[in-house]
């Protein structure tokens, strides 16, 4: 519970960031009238992932948020998951063994598997559990031009696992980024990194290259509150490094091609301390992991005439990740013998997909198209077995955008999918957005998704085997089949302009009904474990437990008063309830409390003029329960600063920044355990 002592504290923290930018407003009043209505509604975001046409933010079929690079930069986040504190809605937090969480309106567990998440089109969300492996993706925050998120189902566009949001990081293009820049941080948590960028090349054939090295640790390694054995001594530390590409080539004026590549390694710490040494539970987590990911892309664009136009778009990507050990039980409590632990896990995508987007006439356009893909995973610790699980899907859409009158635009898509595991599927979505006045549009949607069981849902056989062969322990068990989670949404928005005060707002009330929830139920299914670790006779299997009903409201508002002062804020309060089978009641009762009841981010930037910026990031969130192997975390107040200057030295551009995270209270993130304290990092660019 909170005290009346801690909700002063966090107050105050907000209060003091709300003052610096009402301060930082005052001092600015004077340059209010250089930006003109024609300045304001030119800066209107123009965004493809909402139905894959090109439209104003006002005009999609869906809530959408756009995270530009001037805010990525004013954040100071070096971590890309943490960017997604700037959506309403989200709960983002690292949990442990490098694996990042993020939830939607609730449900978010170590997996975050009901999100598409695309880099350039590519999707980057593990097979096998669902989840997106941020840490060794080779990409850096600098590497990014901007994020479209659509806030709310999408499978219309995206397909299966566009469930609960599209996350769509768009990255610069190599005519972006010409020149050459080095950036170096270095900070408390070892928040250190490198990063090299150099990109060339002609007007027709440009090129990028990025290469960057960086290590971590996030948490504080011992809390006074809590006894061992969960007194939060998780080996968190690690490195990676990475190097990615980008060559463009316009081949004529109607078409272009685009070639990518990335790869990445990761040589991270893991597993954690107990105090006592004999503790099977300490010795059988690996302490080191290894890990390594790469991709390749082609894409062809080409545009026919005024009225149509194509692209064409392959790519592979793999991802190995390995932790390995050979661990004598002999000396605990129970004698158990020698253990040997692969947790070797291969995981591959292959994807072809064409897209064709066309303009029948001035009112009436549309985008169709159609996409295969390859899955394989493989990974004897996880499935049990050696073999390799393989996985071909296919799917076709189309989107329709039909102007049937000034002020009435109309959508309609669907995408028919086939999924290795559940079969057919179909996502409709329609949509009308109504403009009632110059600047001021109401939009109705309703829409269907469905996500479909990942491999280890589905397989599972985690178990944990003895040099002998004998099991030691059995965590999951395969499941008797799965359906694909389904989801009903429905929408309500207001987008407007209030021209005087130059600022947009979009408030949003949303309705989600989930069907066939899967999760986990527990029992002792197999009994060829029982007794040799204590407290673990019972495993895991996999099934569609219930249903969930999710309900509220957000309210999302961009502010430019002055040419100096930008101001991005959000709010959102949700509603959960839940219905699941008597065996998963731990589900009915966690998932009501899986989202903050309310929270909110702001971020104001401030150009003081000079070369002189200076930006405050604050975020509020309520208790909320994090599902799976999460725990229930507290309230909190975080309240981010970056002062920065540029300068140009010797022809050079340059950059120093001094970034301050988190100067209230220490909160907990995913687990209680993990303590996110005071820090502070400086950085220094130079490019030329």
């Amino acid at each position: 519970m909170e005290t009346e002592h801690d909700s002063g504290r966090g107050r105050g923290g907000a209060r003091c960031a709300l003052s610096a930018l009402l301060g930082a407003l005052v001092l600015s009043s004077p340059a209010r009238a250089a930006v003109s209505e024609t300045d304001f509604l030119d800066d209107m975001p123009v965004v493809l992932s909402a139905s894959r046409l090109s439209q104003p933010v006002n005009e999609a079929p869906a809530a959408m948020t756009v995270i530009d690079r001037d805010m990525i930069r004013a954040s100071g986040f070096r971590d890309i998951p943490d960017l997604l504190r700037l959506v309403p809605g989200f709960s983002v937090a690292y949990t442990r063994d490098n694996t990042w969480a993020a939830g939607y309106h609730g449900m978010g567990d170590a997996y975050s598997r009901r999100f598409q998440v695309l880099v350039d089109g590519r999707s980057i969300y593990s097979p096998h559990y669902g989840a997106v492996y941020w840490t060794d993706l080779p990409l850096s925050v600098d590497d990014i031009e901007h994020i479209e998120v659509v806030r709310g189902p999408n499978a219309t566009v995206h397909g299966a696992n566009a469930f609960a949001a599209v996350i769509n990081i768009i990255t610069r293009t190599a005519a972006q980024a010409q020149g050459s820049r080095v950036f170096m941080h270095a900070g408390e948590q070892s928040a250190n990194g490198f990063t090299a960028q150099h990109g060339g090349g002609r007007d027709d054939l440009r090129y990028r290259l990025t290469v960057s090295a960086r290590e971590h640790d996030r948490f504080e390694r011992d809390v006074d509150f809590k006894a061992a054995p969960d007194n939060g001594r998780y080996l968190e530390g690690g490195k990676t490094y990475f190097l990615n590409g980008r060559i463009d080539w316009q081949r004529s004026g109607d078409s272009e091609l685009m070639a990518q590549f990335g790869v990445s390694q990761g040589d991270w710490q893991a597993g954690r301390v107990l105090d006592d040494e004999t503790d099977a539970r300490r010795l059988i987590e690996p302490p080191e992991q290894d890990s390594r990911a790469l991709y390749v892309q082609l894409g062809y664009r080409k545009v026919e005439s005024a009225r149509r136009e194509w692209m064409v778009q392959a790519y592979h990507t793999r991802n190995r990740f390995d932790a390995n050990l050979r661990q004598d039980l002999s000396g605990t409590t129970t004698p158990l013998g020698v253990l040997l632990l692969d947790q070797y896990l291969l995981q591959t995508r292959s994807n072809v997909e064409l897209q064709v987007n066309e303009q029948w006439s001035p009112a009436l356009r549309g985008v169709w198209g159609g996409e295969v893909r390859e899955e394989t995973v493989s990974g004897i610790h996880y499935y049990d077995t050696g073999k390799t699980w393989r996985g071909d899907m296919a799917r076709v859409f189309g989107n329709l955008e039909w102007r049937a009158h000034d002020a009435v635009l109309l959508h309609a898509g669907a995408m028919l999918e086939h999924h290795y595991f559940t079969g057919f599927d179909v996502s409709p979505r329609l949509a009308a957005s109504f403009t009632v006045a110059p600047g001021h549009v109401v939009r109705a949607g309703i829409s269907r998704a469905y996500r479909s069981p990942t491999f280890f849902e589905e397989h599972g056989n985690q178990a944990y085997r003895l040099d002998s062969g004998d099991v030691l322990d059995i965590f999951t068990v395969p499941s008797d089949g799965l359906a694909p989670e389904r989801v009903l949404s429905r929408e309500l928005a207001y987008l407007g302009a209030w021209r005087a005060a130059r600022l947009d707002y979009d408030i949003r009330l949303f309705d989600d009904r989930i069907d066939d929830f899967i999760g986990y139920l527990r029992n002792n299914y197999d009994t060829s474990d029982d007794g040799l670790l204590s407290k673990r006779t019972i495993e895991r299997k996999y099934a569609n437990i219930g249903k969930a009903d999710v309900r509220g409201g957000e309210i999302q508002l961009r502010w430019r008063p002055t040419p100096q002062l930008e101001v991005d804020a959000n709010f959102a309060r949700v509603f959960l309830s839940a219905d699941m089978a008597a065996e998963a009641q731990s589900f009915e009762d966690d998932i009501p409390h899986s989202a903050p009841r309310n929270s909110f981010s702001l971020l104001g930037r401030y150009r003081m003029g000079q070369g002189w910026d200076a930006s405050v990031f604050v975020q509020r969130s309520d208790r909320q329960q994090w599902l799976s192997e999460g725990d229930i975390t507290e309230r909190f107040t975080r309240v981010d600063l970056r002062l920065a200057r540029r300068w140009t030295w010797q022809g050079h551009d340059m950059e120093a920044a001094l970034v301050g995270q988190n100067l209230g209270e220490d909160y907990a993130e995913f687990r209680d355990t993990n303590v996110f304290s005071r820090r502070a990092y400086a950085s220094l660019s130079l490019a030329w």
